[in-house]
């Protein structure tokens, strides 16, 4: 039963989670808010001392020493006296007290960082007062950063001089600040930018992986397209292969007839032939940024990715922009046939995608419910390229109906 008993390092433990959650740095900025410490010990029963009492004995002697220790750090014993009915008259510790602030951090051993937060944060809020609540919720944070505060600073200044820049982060000349830095930092960055920003020169709905750029107002590397021209007749002056910037790629030059989506580079690359058509190599949940080519709104897309619920995920986002899109090789036969090659889905979603039709959606279904095999995954380049140029065939004659 002895181990139930609290010792020292129990103690320890039990402060230090406190400490991981910046409770005693926050109340060392607002030491009103502190009254002593009492944290009752786990001690032996009536029923124990009188089975164990040398254990007992120990563990009553191993409190007494860490009460009068030389140089300890920091709290009281509250003794508790009783008698026993066959021991006599006793006493064992029934609580330990810290009487104040500066015992309990003393006691863990971090009366150093605890100072460096105090100076930490009077620096920090004499210059931007707004910071005073996050640096009070976040006190941790603001520690693990002590070596660049200067820089985060000098960030500060240049942000609450020039909201929303509308230049390339690369372009910042802020003395020891770079890229890299911003990249690092860009997590903390952005909770410290949004409490001292007007909430003017923040996007609160910039997601993604510019939102960082997008929520301060700087300029983000422009999202590219990747397509070929899978008739040479269609090729912009000699070249079918092309990566280009979203929004160049919004007023194509060339007006193809018919588009495919496939995710597999590779299988866009060996693509069949397809009259006036070009095919666009997919970036998973990234083809969004298909949204600003308004033209494809009126031009046959066909869809081919992963069979998997992934799979059917992009086939639901990509008709909230071009309702017409149709699937293809994504249905149970296709499925069905290739069972030898199915692998395993990592992360598998089962929200419900109200775009999919009746067809998809009971592949979806059997997919997430794991009807045939758990977490299944079908991938795109695991299906026959024989079956591939038939359905590609299928659907240039119209004979495609799934």
């Amino acid at each position: 039963m002895t181990a139930a008993w609290t010792r020292i390092q129990d103690l320890k433990d039990r402060l230090e989670k406190k400490w991981r959650k910046g409770i005693f740095l926050a109340q060392m900025i607002t030491p009103e808010n502190f009254t002593p410490l009492r944290i009752p010990l786990k001690h032996p029963t009536a029923r124990e001392l009188a089975h164990d009492f040398a254990a007992a004995r120990d563990w009553v002697a191993h409190w007494a020493f860490h009460e009068s220790a030389p140089g300890r750090a920091g709290f009281d014993i509250e003794w508790h006296a009783f008698t026993h009915r066959s021991l006599g008259k006793n006493r064992l510790p029934a609580a330990v007290i810290f009487p104040t602030l500066a015992d309990v951090v003393s006691f863990l051993g971090k009366t150093r960082q605890t100072e460096r937060f105090h100076t930490l944060f009077h620096i920090i809020t004499d210059r931007f007062p707004p910071l005073a609540g996050l640096l009070l919720d976040h006190p941790l944070t603001v520690l693990q950063h002590d070596k660049v505060w200067e820089k985060l600073l000098a960030i500060l200044d240049f942000m609450t001089g020039h909201p929303l820049p509308g230049i390339y982060i690369r372009q910042l000349e802020i003395s020891g600040v770079d890229t890299k830095f911003i990249e690092t930092h860009k997590a903390w960055l952005v909770k410290l930018l949004t409490c001292v920003l007007p909430e003017t020169a923040v996007d609160d709905t910039a997601k993604g992986p510019a939102a960082f750029e997008n929520r301060f107002g700087f300029l983000s590397r422009p999202a590219r397209v990747r397509f070929r021209c899978l008739d040479p007749d269609l090729s912009i002056k000699g070249l079918s292969d092309l990566e280009i910037p979203a929004h160049d790629f919004a007023c194509l030059p060339v007006q193809p007839d018919t588009v495919f989506i496939v995710e597999n580079d590779i299988t866009a690359l060996s693509f069949p032939f397809f009259p006036n058509a070009l095919v666009i190599f997919g970036r998973g949940y990234s083809l969004s940024v298909l949204s600003e080519a308004r033209w494809l709104t009126n031009k046959p897309v066909w869809y081919w990715g992963d069979l998997d619920t992934h799979g059917f995920a992009m086939i639901d986002m990509i008709r909230h922009y071009f309702p017409r899109t149709r699937s293809f090789l994504m249905d149970e036969a296709t499925l069905l046939s290739h069972k030898p090659l199915w692998g395993t889905e990592p992360s598998p979603v089962s929200r419900d995608l109200p775009l999919l039709t009746p067809d998809e959606a009971r592949v979806y279904d059997a997919l997430r419910n794991h009807t045939h095999t758990p977490n299944l995954r079908l991938e795109q380049e695991r299906i026959s390229f024989t079956l591939v140029r038939r359905v590609v065939e299928d659907i240039r004659m119209n004979r495609y109906f799934r």
